[in-house]
This record gives structure tokens, C-alpha cells and sequence, in this order.
């Protein structure tokens, strides 16, 4: 088959279909379950005046003083994000363990990574706006301590796609897509991590338990996150808008780090990382959840449809 058959064979395959649609699945419902986490993390990264305190106090303040549905505030444009970027991210990395499968290379965590990187590209470049309106969407309404930060008055996604385009030009859309592009080194270093450590717990054709699935996934997001978490923050910054920098990709590149060396002179180098609990809470739980619903589902779509194979995740 040549290069082309087999790119396009890959692209459209069924099974590569499967693991998509069960990688966006396993997203929602893990998210929908944590969503409050997500929540305090991002109080936490945008609003530079409200003090680093424990998760818990974090989620009691915000339903106190803005209700207990504020901890979902926003979470159908974040849900919506997320089953458009997991389908994106698992069907083109999934595509490419097809291809690299059909050329005989051996997985190692390299090729993963490499994998995961181009994935992860290939799916800022294309759900970057997204996230631009469902990070606005999330914080409209808090009840912020930095009074710099201004409220935004969007009546829906649809809402704030229009009143971003009139009012700030349609680049804004993918503000922060840089620190976006190198964030992509978390999921790549994730599935790295995840599919090493399954490999070693399947040694030998051994079945993995769901506990197994949940713990590894874990730790592959709890490394990725600490790893990354700084240009997450700088990433969240950008999306909310309030950051006026520089423009073009050399002005992206010095508004990253400019953000990183405020931060560090403001708070210290720690700064970089308030709200890592309320984010490893978050990530962490709802990887792991993730990768056990995306497991089951794949495992009993193959076993439903009569493909009698080693699944490879």
C-alpha cells in the first residue's frame, strides 16, 4: 500500500473513529463529574488578588457568595470545548499509531511523544477559539478581588464569538495559542507516560483492571500538569483578555514571558503555580477517569462489533 493509501486508510478507519468519539465521551463525563475543580482553578489563575487557600474554601466562597451554581458556570462551552478537542486530539493520535503500526515501528515512548506532540498542535490550531470564549464565559459573573479585572456580558457561545470579532478583531479568537502550542508538551508527556505504563502493566498479556487504568492515567496527568502548570497559567491570562501585550508571534512569544516574570515579582516563584491543587485535583481525577470510561468503551465497541484484537488505546 502506498504512503498515501495508507495515511488515508489510517484517517478513516473505523477503529480510529471509535477510539475518537470514546476519547471525547470519557472527557465529558470525567469533566462534568470534577467541573467545580476546574472552576477554582481558574478563579485562582486569573484573579491575582484572592489568596491561595485550600480547594475546599475555595469552592465554599465562590457558592456563598455567587451561588452553588456558579461552580458550573460555564460548563457547556467548556463541555462543548472538550468533546470537540478530545475528539480532535484522539483521532489524529490515533491515526498516527495506525500509520506507525502499518510501517512496522515499534511503539516506544519517543514515537509517543512525538505523536502526542503533532496531535496536540493539530488540535490548538483548530479548538483554540473555543477556549478563548468558554474561559470568558466561565469567569463572567465572579465575583473577582482584583478590581482591574472587568466583567465581559455574553448572552451565549454564539454571543461571545460576535461580540469578540466586533469589539476585539477576529486574532483575538486564538489568543494564547502560543504557551497553547507549547502546552502540548502536557498531553503528549501524558500519553508518553500513559501508554509506557500500560505496556509494562500489560506485559506478558496481562488483563489491566479498571483500578489499574485510573491509577496509571493519574500519575500520567499529575506529571504532565506539574511539569506545565506555569504556561497554563499564562495561558488562562491570555484567554480571559485582560492582558494587553504585544501583537504578531514575536510579540506572543514576549507576552508569555513577560506574564511569567510579573508573576515571579509579584509572587514569587511559587506564584507560578497557585491553584496546582485545585489543578491536580481537577486534571488528575478527571484523566483518570477519562482513560477508564475511554477504555471501557472501546473495549465493548470492538467486542459488540466482532473485532477480536488487542486493543491499543
Amino acid at each position: 500500500m502506498s504512503d498515501s493509501g495508507g495515511f488515508a486508510a489510517g484517517l478513516l478507519s473505523y477503529e480510529t473513529l471509535v477510539h475518537a468519539v470514546a476519547g471525547a465521551t470519557g472527557s465529558v463525563t470525567a469533566m462534568s463529574v470534577f467541573f467545580p475543580l476546574d472552576t477554582a482553578k481558574s478563579r485562582l489563575q486569573v484573579d491575582e488578588n484572592r489568596k491561595s487557600k485550600s480547594t475546599p474554601v475555595i469552592l465554599s466562597e465562590i457558592a456563598k457568595e455567587e451561588g452553588l451554581l456558579a461552580l458550573y458556570r460555564g460548563w457547556f462551552p467548556v463541555i462543548s470545548s472538550l468533546c470537540c478537542s478530545n475528539f480532535v486530539y484522539f483521532y489524529t493520535f490515533n491515526t498516527l499509531k495506525k500509520l506507525a503500526a502499518s510501517g512496522q515501528h515499534k511503539s516506544r515512548p519517543g514515537t509517543d511523544l512525538l505523536m502526542g506532540v503533532i496531535s496536540g498542535a493539530v488540535n490548538v490550531v483548530l479548538t483554540t477559539p473555543m477556549w478563548v470564549v468558554n474561559t470568558r464565559l466561565k469567569l463572567q459573573g465572579a465575583k473577582f478581588r482584583n478590581e482591574d479585572l472587568q466583567q465581559t456580558h455574553y448572552k451565549g457561545i454564539f454571543d461571545a464569538f460576535s461580540q469578540i470579532i466586533a469589539n476585539d478583531g477576529v486574532g483575538t479568537l486564538w489568543n494564547g495559542t502560543l504557551p497553547s502550542l507549547i502546552l502540548v508538551l502536557n498531553p503528549a508527556l501524558q500519553f508518553m507516560v500513559y501508554e509506557a505504563m500500560k505496556r509494562r502493566a500489560g506485559k506478558g498479556g496481562k488483563r489491566i483492571s479498571s483500578a489499574e487504568i485510573f491509577l496509571i492515567g493519574a500519575v500520567a496527568k499529575a506529571i504532565a500538569t506539574t511539569v506545565t502548570y506555569p504556561l497554563q497559567t499564562v495561558q488562562a491570562i491570555l484567554r480571559f483578555g485582560q492582558y494587553k501585550g504585544k501583537g504578531g508571534a514575536l510579540g506572543s512569544l514576549s507576552n508569555v514571558f513577560a506574564l511569567l516574570m510579573e508573576r515571579i515579582k509579584r509572587h514569587g516563584v511559587f506564584g507560578l503555580y497557585k491553584g496546582l491543587e485545585a489543578k491536580l485535583l481537577q486534571t488528575v481525577l478527571t484523566a483518570a477517569l477519562m482513560f477508564v470510561v475511554y477504555e471501557k468503551i472501546t473495549a465493548v465497541t470492538f467486542r459488540v462489533m466482532g473485532m477480536n484484537k488487542k486493543l491499543r488505546a
